[in-house]
């Protein structure tokens, strides 16, 4: 009878069990949660790009998620093993669920693609605007070209008339005699054409169209310097970018370190081996380091809205370079100053520019000079009338008549008038002469300078990569002695401060190259 009562009893007690594990997660459950919520932040913020980005809270709250989606479970599944022996199962979506999470997030990053410079100038080529206003003139001038020829073709003109017609009246005794009264009718009308055919003006037209074609040539040059700008321009913010993530880097290991050795040093106070204020000083290192942290996060969003508009593209659009890539520097040593400056004189859009100027005024000058020269040209014109009062006798009917012949025409007031002018386009053309000259100096002045720079950041990446050799050594070195007393804090954070400030060194070094280098480039024509 006992045993009766007692496994009813036992069996209410599975029962309760059973109930209070539906509303109540196994220690083993939440084991397992909370080591995968641990391992999925460890691999989420092992990306290269979780700094940018704090998803913790994104994290708690899928984890408190699966927590209620698991105590809210009516009952749980339970199986046998071929021993008998029962076991809870995991919960595999959620722990699934949270192991690839970090390569979900992994494929939603490689997504983003990585541009490098090359790319970035293909786009900034096709949509950037300042380009898209020079191809615009470019136009222009072409159509300019197109609108001097269609001066060569002759004149061509159709014209008509209706008028009322007065009384026509001859006095044939004088004015103030009785008149006689011819009879016309009260209405006329007339139609016609003219033609003007211009055989020769100086060569003026046709000057005119070379020297059309001239500007067109000028304005070629000047697309070409815009695009050089352009690219230019766009090296420079590619380069401020690569510059800034890699100093987000430096600092977000930076200070990942720091927290390290702040931990290091609360536990050496507390143990009474340092004094409070290595703590303090430690903490204000951390929290400047923070403070940098942000600066140059600031500096990374602007740089790339400046990058966005450059490429033509929208401000908030996502960007992402190639800044991991290392900087090939060996080629940029080839070639000296003097070549450099031989195919600025022969590829320089500049002074191609200011050449293009001597031509044209050289144009203007023969342009002006044939004012003094006569006119010929073609003229026909032929009209129908009605009524015909242009000759006598005067009829009621309707009459044509036309023209055709040679005209020629000479300017006597030109051999006077255009001798000032000719004067002008001279000085002009003598001014266009010293700006050339000019050009060519303040090129070469530009070269001389540019090549120097370069020279100046290929020496400086040497001395940073030494200096970082170095820094580093001095780092290791003085850690260790404060670790055994034998150094002050203030030495340990001077000397990673200073690895810290080679390392940015180091990096605006190598940028520095590839900038002069392009700006070399850029003034030489051939970018």
């Amino acid at each position: 009878m006992k045993h009766k009562i007692i496994k009813p009893d036992k069996d209410f007690e599975l029962e309760k069990q059973a109930e209070k594990s539906e509303y109540k997660l196994s220690s083993a459950d939440e084991e397992i949660i909370d080591k995968a919520y641990i391992y999925w932040l460890a691999c989420a913020y092992s990306s290269p790009l979780m700094p940018m980005v704090d998803l913790s809270f994104a994290f708690y709250e899928l984890k408190r998620m699966l927590k209620q989606w698991l105590e809210k479970r009516k009952k749980p599944i339970i199986y046998e093993n071929k021993t008998n022996e029962k076991y809870n199962t995991v919960p595999i979506l959620g722990i699934l669920l949270l192991l690839f999470a970090p390569n979900i997030y992994a494929q939603h990053t490689e997504n983003e693609q990585l541009l490098s410079l090359e790319e970035i100038w293909k786009v900034a080529e096709t949509n950037n605007r300042q380009l898209k206003l020079s191809d615009l003139n470019l136009q222009q001038s072409k159509i300019e070209i197109l609108e001097a020829k269609d001066r060569l073709l002759p004149e061509l003109s159709v014209g008509g008339d209706v008028k009322l017609n007065s009384k026509f009246l001859i006095y044939n005794n004088g004015l103030f005699s009785s008149p006689q009264d011819v009879p016309v009718k009260g209405y006329g009308y007339g139609v016609g054409y003219n033609l003007n055919f211009n055989l020769y003006n100086g060569g003026k037209d046709k000057r005119n169209i070379a020297m059309k074609k001239e500007e067109d040539t000028r304005k070629q040059y000047e697309v070409d310097l815009q695009k050089h700008s352009v690219k230019y321009n766009v090296a420079v913010a590619y380069f401020d970018l690569y510059k800034f993530l890699h100093f987000y880097d430096f600092l977000h290991a930076e200070i990942e370190a720091e927290k390290k050795q702040l931990r290091l040093i609360e536990s050496l106070h507390k143990n009474g081996t340092v004094l409070k204020s290595d703590v303090l000083r430690t903490s204000v290192k951390l929290s400047q380091l923070e403070l940098n942290l942000s600066d140059v996060t600031k500096k990374i969003e602007i740089t790339k809205q400046r990058l966005n508009i450059l490429m033509g593209r929208e401000n908030d659009m996502g960007l992402a370079i190639k800044y991991e890539d290392t900087i090939e520097l060996n080629a940029i040593t080839d070639g000296d100053y003097n070549d450099y400056v031989n195919i600025a004189f022969n590829e320089s859009p500049e002074f191609k520019m200011v050449t293009s100027d001597i031509k044209v005024s050289e144009l203007n000058i023969k342009q002006v000079k044939a004012m003094q020269l006569p006119k010929v040209s073609l003229y026909a014109n032929y009209n129908y009338n009605y009524p015909q009062i242009s000759f006598y006798p005067y009829s009621n009917d309707l009459w044509g008549f036309g023209q055709t012949g040679i005209k020629v025409q000479y300017s006597i007031d030109n051999l006077y008038k255009s001798k000032h002018t000719i004067a002008r386009a001279q000085v002009v053309n003598n001014q266009a002469i010293e700006k050339a000259e000019m050009k060519k100096d303040e090129i070469s002045l530009q070269v001389k300078e540019a090549y120097l720079q370069q020279q100046q950041a290929l020496e400086s990446v040497e001395t940073a990569e030494q200096n970082i050799i170095k820094s580093t050594e001095t780092v290791r070195v003085i850690r260790s002695s404060y670790l055994n007393q034998e150094s002050l804090l203030t030495d340990l954070l001077e000397a990673e401060n200073a690895l810290l400030e080679a390392k940015f060194n180091l990096i605006t070094a190598q940028t520095n190259v590839k900038v002069s280098h392009i700006r070399l480039l850029t003034i030489v024509g051939i970018l």
